[in-house]
């Protein structure tokens, strides 16, 4: 399969090398650049930059499946299949996802950053550090936008062949777990369990992997589109009857204490067909709301929602 030429025209470009004259050699003016376009901007890095922060979980799992190590990444909150990489005392702690330091990130003289939805409102003070790069994935477009990340970091580092062929397995694992999602009847929702409240998400979300991806078929058809998701009484929960029910509980992610069974299921959660037929799930907050969007998060992804729907 040949990915690239699947993907935009604007987006091949991006990946490409810039300053070329009519015959494809580069220009002295433009000797070993690249000239990314990305949700935030165009930005000129250097062909071949080595001294790379990545705060980005999901770019960080595919740095770590083709075998590259950052300079810098986001030591606080990071998942315990990456602990190989938090643990590395030659890689800088630059913070969190959450908050950047500054100071640190700039210590290191990186020469590329590489950032998504969490680092956005720093991009600014970022760029004045070191070329910076929107690489989140587009929750409107997921599997186009895992594409088009997973291509360009491979372009980057340099590894595009043994890119192809990781990014290939995962889209022929999503296929089948399609295969086995179309034949389940009933429909989907996906709540975030946070100290007693639930937020539901539904397409197009940053939770819509279930429905976008997989194929299930949304319990709420209109479900406000914010990074929070909508706020979901307990009531509307047991109207809406959904048939699965997808939990992820925040407290677990954010403080390592999971809530419980006993305080998620309560008496009107107990109506739901979900609850009667033993189908409500509770998936891995490392992977589907700390992560999200780079090779081994989407490959656990697809593991856990085939164990769920295989028969």
């Amino acid at each position: 399969m040949n990915l690239l030429r699947k993907l935009p025209i604007w987006m091949v470009a991006a990946i490409g090398l810039m300053g070329c004259n009519q015959s494809g050699q580069k220009s002295d003016a433009m000797q070993d650049t690249l000239v990314i376009d990305h949700k935030l901007g165009k930005t000129t890095i250097g062909d071949k930059p080595s001294r790379i922060v990545v705060f980005d979980i999901g770019a960080l799992e595919t740095f770590n499946e083709l075998g590259v190590k950052p300079i810098g990444i986001p030591k606080r909150y990071m998942p315990a299949y990456l602990s190989s990489l938090k643990d590395d005392e030659t890689i800088g702690d630059v913070g969190s996802v959450i908050e950047p330091n500054l100071e640190a990130i700039n210590a290191l003289s990186p020469d590329l950053i590489l950032i998504s939805t969490r680092q956005e409102r720093f991009y600014d003070e970022l760029s004045k550090i070191g070329p910076t790069i929107y690489v989140g994935v587009d929750t409107k477009d997921y599997i186009n936008s895992f594409k088009h990340n997973t291509l360009l970091i491979g372009s980057i580092v340099g590894k595009e062949k043994e890119t192809e062929d990781k990014l290939n397995a995962v889209l022929d694992k999503i296929g089948e777990v399609r295969k086995i999602a179309e034949g389940k009847p009933g429909k989907a929702l996906f709540l975030l369990y946070n100290n007693g409240r639930f937020n539901a998400y539904g397409k197009g979300s940053r939770f819509g992997f279930i429905h976008d991806v997989i194929g299930l078929q949304p319990a709420l058809e209109h479900v406000e589109e914010s990074v929070h998701g909508q706020l979901v009484s307990n009531e509307l929960i047991a109207e809406t009857n959904p048939d699965y029910l997808f939990i992820v509980d925040r407290n677990e992610a954010v403080a390592g204490t999971a809530a419980g069974k006993d305080n998620i299921e309560n008496k009107l959660i107990q109506q739901t067909a979900a609850y009667k037929n033993h189908h409500i799930y509770y998936l891995d907050p490392e992977v589907w709301f700390i992560s999200g969007g780079g090779l081994t998060s989407t490959e656990k992804m697809l593991e856990d929602m085939e164990k769920i729907l295989k028969p």
